[in-house]
């Protein structure tokens, strides 16, 4: 179910071709100025209507090739991410290791690798890249933060703080300035606990700023976005036997299927975007205030029908006798799509990211409940720019500097690479 209502579009006409052009620019480089009274409003209404636009790139260079250097062979991509220099960090969760490469494509260091001594990982599961090139990597093993000085030497360890019978890590993203990071623990894909009874009944997604300026890390809530009610029973996993490893046990994994998902971005100021509805409602946060705008489009979630129902287990039948083996019993596999639940509406949304300069890129879903559609590119003070039509632009996985994006992709042995391409206009 929606949270909240979507408002009234603002009417727009045509624009001459100059102002286009210039709005184009405005798009890639983050510059465009929104007025003082559009920025004081509390809920922003945006346009229904779409403008499009035309992305435009030029490839920089591309790592992770068969034919490449012993250095590019990767393992398991995690996460990518940029510097202010434009040196781009490639997290290998396999290898427990970063890469550091230079703008040119070129291999400038390497940080962490396995093991248990300063500045090595035991489980190292997310990065974090400061715009100084300063390094933060959650350990979940060494149930703490490794700090690395923007040069790549090791700087310490902060442990974290308040782990007694549970700890997870979830996704961490740079607080720029700070020596902090935000995070989600309740998005976290497996945790540690140290007793037999396991709780994880969550009502919200705690968006948290972890401080890891002392000698252990302290936390503050930035905002609370939204969970859908579950039930306990829906929880593989719940009531460990042992202590240790537990895997798949965010509050979001017994959902009904189409249920809404959190997806949020840090702005440079320190703001948080995010959305947690299946209404269109990107909110914006800030540590002490919480959320303090919302913009909205006027793009209503679908109704989930019986039609609609049948087409996507339809669907995933397909695919599960598509990719299994010749011979597989798939009995069961078949039988669980059959009594899947789904939620009442399909989401609008299906991604958010946040650029170098603080544009706010909103995937919307496409045709199929499943699939993507447009990208729209919002102000966070509330101005839309326009959108990037179905096909023609995917939700980078990293931003960088003066339009630079970096894209993991896979090939169909498997293998990874790293594209990186400079946004030059629209």
């Amino acid at each position: 179910m929606s949270a909240g209502t979507t408002g009234a579009g603002f009417v727009h006409r045509a624009r001459p071709q100059a102002e286009v052009r210039r709005l184009a620019l405005l798009v890639a480089t983050g510059c465009l100025v929104t007025t003082a009274a559009l920025s004081a409003q509390r809920t922003v209404s945006l346009p229904a209507e779409d403008r499009w636009l035309a992305p435009r790139f030029e490839e920089v260079y591309r790592i992770g090739l068969l034919s490449g250097a012993v250095w590019e062979q990767f393992g398991d991509v995690e996460s990518v991410a940029f510097d202010g220099a434009g040196n781009l960090y490639v997290f290998d969760d396999q290898a427990q290791r970063i890469l550091v490469v230079g703008p040119g494509g070129s291999l400038i260091r390497r940080l962490g690798g396995l093991g248990d001594g300063p500045g090595e990982f035991r489980e190292a599961v997310e990065m974090a890249v400061m715009p100084d090139g300063r390094v933060i990597v959650a350990d979940f093993r060494r149930r703490g933060f490794h700090l690395f000085h923007g040069d790549g030497e090791f700087n310490r360890m902060v442990p974290m703080s308040g782990v007694t019978e549970v700890m997870r890590v979830g996704p961490i993203m740079a607080l720029p300035g700070t020596e902090a990071v935000a995070r989600v623990p309740t998005l976290a894909t497996q945790i540690l606990t140290m007793t037999r009874e396991l709780s994880i009944s969550h009502s919200t997604h705690a968006i948290e700023r972890e401080d890891l300026s002392g000698e252990r890390t302290s936390t503050d809530t930035i905002a609370e976005a939204w969970v859908p009610a579950n039930r306990p029973e829906d929880f593989p996993g719940r009531n460990p036997r042992r202590r240790g490893v537990v895997g798949q046990v965010r509050p979001t994994v017994g959902l009904p299927q189409l249920s809404p998902r959190l997806y949020w971005g840090v702005l440079p100021d320190g703001r948080v975007a995010f959305s947690d509805s299946s209404a269109y409602a990107v909110k914006l946060a800030e540590a002490g205030r919480g959320v303090v705008r919302t913009l909205r489009r006027p793009i209503r979630p679908e109704p989930v029908t019986r039609r609609l129902v049948r087409a996507e287990k339809d669907r995933r039948l397909r695919n599960l006798e598509e990719t299994s083996r010749p011979g597989t019993d798939l009995r069961d596999r078949r039988e669980a799509i059959e009594n899947l639940r789904f939620a009442e509406e399909v989401p609008v949304v299906r991604g958010l990211a946040v650029t170098w300069e603080g544009l706010i890129w909103v995937l919307r879903r496409g045709e199929e409940p499943v699939s993507d559609g447009p990208i729209d590119v919002l102000t966070p003070d509330g101005r839309y720019l326009g959108s990037y039509r179905t096909g023609t632009m995917e939700l980078p996985d990293a931003f960088g500097p003066d339009g630079l994006v970096a894209f993991i992709e896979r090939n169909e042995m498997d293998v990874e690479t790293v594209v990186v391409k400079r946004l030059v206009g629209s």
